[in-house]
């Protein structure tokens, strides 16, 4: 690609690289420009403008980004997501439905140490997403670029992105009730919330005594796809009452704490093979906890083990939430409440 100033008598044909004001009019940049705008430059008193002009092996920015998007998702509909129309060498990548963005991080980048130019970015790998949301975007950062450099773009970025929607339609929770009085219905609100993010319908409200007994018979019981236990008493152990109450109930425990904050406090199990989550207390707060990605994961059909929790550590410090008791900033006191973590 050529790019710079020439006479205006020169540029018909050409790709104007800056916007030019023609009065109350204004030739906008990326314009092919044709006689009729070269007659208004020269009109207007302009001697040269800048532009761009590609060589035969050239694409322009618009073909490039297309070509590009679509090796990335070469099946749209299998992958869940939409390519959006492109424009000024753009084409955002948009999910079609709920789900979590699964990002093949290497060959995004091996798309991106190929030529300046081309470029990708995403959303994190495991993100939750919901319709219509923005997952990744496609730009050519010039208005030309060589054709074979594209070539190698698609082929090594080639079905780098996909959604992955949920599988698991139903959940239940079980709260466990330490003080007279509570009702567990904020617990049940926001953990509904939760879950109708991912169309997931979550069962009436199970309201149990903090005992390991009534516990096992709820867990037994439980109806949902997934089972989650929401505790009145923080987990501290992991012979803890709900991870005692789920081997009573002939299930095992699979990992327990995790190293995201706010979020520490986690468990996770199996109930022959359904997936049983123990919420942190964290949980009852509809802000961003650990126990999202363990459940979104679940629910979208992917095996989490001990390892991929306790990988979970970089990124793993999640905003501030200024209700909570237990202060992050050095100097302040801590405070002994670990109901929250």
């Amino acid at each position: 690609m050529r790019f710079g100033p020439v006479a205006v008598p020169d540029a018909a044909g050409a790709i104007l690289a800056h916007s030019v004001g023609l009065g109350p009019k204004r030739l906008r940049k990326g314009r092919v420009l044709e006689a009729a705008d070269i007659e208004a430059l020269c009109a207007a008193g302009y001697a040269e403008v800048t532009v761009a002009r590609l060589d035969t092996d050239d694409l322009h920015e618009d073909d490039a980004a297309l070509a590009l998007a679509r090796a990335l998702v070469p099946d749209p509909q299998a992958a869940g997501l939409a390519l959006n129309p492109v424009g000024t060498g753009r084409v955002n990548i948009v999910a079609q439905g709920p789900g979590l963005l699964a990002v093949n991080a290497a060959l995004v980048h091996a798309v991106n140490a190929i030529d300046p130019a081309i470029t990708v970015a995403t959303l994190p790998d495991l993100m939750r997403v919901e319709r219509g949301a923005m997952a990744a975007t496609v730009k050519i950062i010039a208005y030309g670029v060589a054709a074979s450099a594209v070539t190698r773009a698609c082929g090594a970025g080639r079905g780098a992105l996909r959604l992955m929607p949920p599988v698991l339609r139903r959940a239940s929770l079980i709260q466990t009730q330490v003080q007279p009085g509570e009702d567990g219905a904020k617990g049940h609100a926001v953990t509904a919330a939760r879950l109708e993010r991912l169309g997931v319908t979550l069962d009436p409200l199970c309201l149990v005594p903090h005992q390991i007994d009534p516990l096992a018979q709820a867990l037994q019981q439980a109806q949902g796809e997934v089972v989650l236990i929401l505790t009145g008493s923080a987990t501290s152990d992991l012979h803890d009452t709900a991870p005692e109450a789920l081997r009573r109930a002939g299930g095992h425990v699979v990992h327990f704490g995790m190293p995201v904050d706010p979020g520490n406090l986690l468990f996770l199990g199996y109930l022959g093979a359904r997936p049983v989550i123990g919420l942190p207390g964290c949980a009852k707060s509809p802000a961003l906890n650990g126990a999202d990605w363990v459940m979104e994961r679940i629910i979208c059909g992917q095996q989490v083990t001990a390892a991929d929790i306790m990988a979970m550590g970089v990124g793993g410090l999640l905003k501030e939430i200024p209700t909570r008791p237990r202060p992050r900033r050095q100097g302040e006191p801590a405070q002994p409440d670990r109901a929250q973590d």
